[in-house]
């Protein structure tokens, strides 16, 4: 079977060569038993391709289970996946078999696997390792025959290196990468799902089919489309549904098309960080990236004050140091976040340096210490002294966090 045939047999859409690539990749896979890491974002068709591979498998006939990892309750996931034995928890009044003794000779496909606590990544690991596991509340070994498909929509790896998930799962199941790229990678397919699911839709409610005009299909490609397909299905749905002109301009279909950063026609920002940084965010960041140079500025201001305000030779052998300090600030802020924060340079012509200015740049640079030690308070406060969580929401490393908690005596 090749990969035309699999799309006529799955229902997929599309010509993309990214696409083509995925299919072709799930198609070689199927026959065997390895392991399967399916990554891409959420709504892009991760669970289509674990279908494909388990119906194009030896293990076609048996069972296939599909599990959300994000949506089962740390409590009790444990339980759901391995059984547990009667009165082995609070609740537990039966016996109960876990999803790999159901399905056993057949397939899993655990969803959002990167959600799993560390706990059942370890139970994972042993029967990826072995075919063994216990039920909860039991000792007695239990052995399972199922080959297990995973699928994320975040950077596992990402997360290995941040202790929450672990590394030798994280290879066993990463026996072979399958990505699915984002309908963003796949302009030349956009125009061709809205027509499917339009006419799907028209045929379902009973009514007109749907024309797009040529500025609306421009606007459908320009999209970014942060939902993907799904995201594309549901909007394709809302306009066979509620417009009345079945002839859709691109003025109509803004009414349907989500508002991205206040602009009327939503584009996608090439090279664009998903996250949303805020003025605060970026200011923190510069404020601890900096922290080095403005203890050198408080060296300098001390050594002015010492010569008893005769300030006129210090600053003219570090004036140049200063204005390249302030460049690089800017500059830092600039690759932060482009134009969301402007710091103020120091004008090019000769400054006044007397003490009341002197006087000033001393009351900045404590300013910012005292800054600092604030909002490291704030995030620890915040997270209820967890450290790990405070160094995310400052945007700094949790090593960087430690090392300033040292540096500012902070308990």
């Amino acid at each position: 079977m090749d990969v035309q045939d699999i799309k006529n047999r799955f229902g997929i859409i599309g010509s993309s060569p990214l696409l083509n690539r995925a299919i072709d990749i799930a198609r070689q896979v199927s026959p065997t038993d390895m392991s399967v890491l399916i990554s891409g974002e959420s709504g892009s068709g991760k669970e289509v391709f674990s279908h494909i591979i388990h119906q194009m498998s030896t293990r076609k006939h048996g069972g296939f289970i599909a599990v959300n990892c994000g949506a089962i309750p740390e409590g009790t996931i444990d339980s759901e996946l391995f059984g547990h034995e009667k009165g082995s928890f609070t609740g537990a009044h039966e016996a109960r078999k876990g999803y790999f003794e159901v399905a056993n000779g057949g397939t899993i496909f655990l969803d959002e696997v990167a959600e799993l606590p560390l706990g059942t990544q370890a139970r994972l690991l042993r029967i990826l390792e072995s075919g063994e596991y216990l039920r909860v509340g039991s000792s007695k070994v239990q052995k399972t025959d199922v080959r297990i498909i995973a699928a994320t929509n975040v950077d596992v790896y990402d997360r290995v290196k941040s202790g929450k998930f672990r590394e030798d799962l994280y290879y066993r199941l990463n026996t072979v990468p399958l990505r699915i790229p984002a309908l963003q990678e796949r302009k030349e397919d956009i125009y061709l799902l809205f027509r499917k699911f339009s006419a799907d839709f028209s045929d379902k409610y009973r009514s007109p089919g749907i024309q797009l005009e040529p500025d609306a299909i421009q606007l459908l490609s320009n999209y970014s489309w942060p939902g993907n397909v799904r995201q594309l299905k549901n909007i394709a749905e809302q306009i066979c549904v509620l417009e009345k002109d079945r002839n859709v301009t691109g003025t109509a279909l803004l009414n349907y098309i989500p508002n991205e950063s206040g602009s009327n026609l939503p584009m996608a920002i090439n090279g664009s960080n998903k996250e949303d940084y805020t003025e605060r965010d970026i200011l923190y960041k510069v404020l601890f990236d900096m922290k080095k140079d403005m203890m050198d500025l408080k060296k300098l201001v001390a050594e002015i004050i010492q010569n008893g305000g005769n300030t006129s030779h210090v600053m003219a052998d570090n004036t140049h140091y200063i204005n390249q300090l302030y460049q690089e600030v800017d500059q830092k802020v600039n690759n932060e976040h482009s134009n969301q924060l402007t710091i103020k340079k120091p004008s090019s012509s000769p400054v006044d340096y007397n003490y009341a200015h002197e006087a000033e740049e001393v009351e900045e640079s404590l300013s910012l210490i005292d800054k600092e030690s604030d909002l490291i308070k704030k995030a620890l406060k915040k997270h209820k002294g967890k450290r790990k969580f405070a160094a995310q929401e400052l945007g700094i490393s949790e090593r960087t966090l430690y090392r300033k908690i040292k540096e500012l005596n902070l308990n």
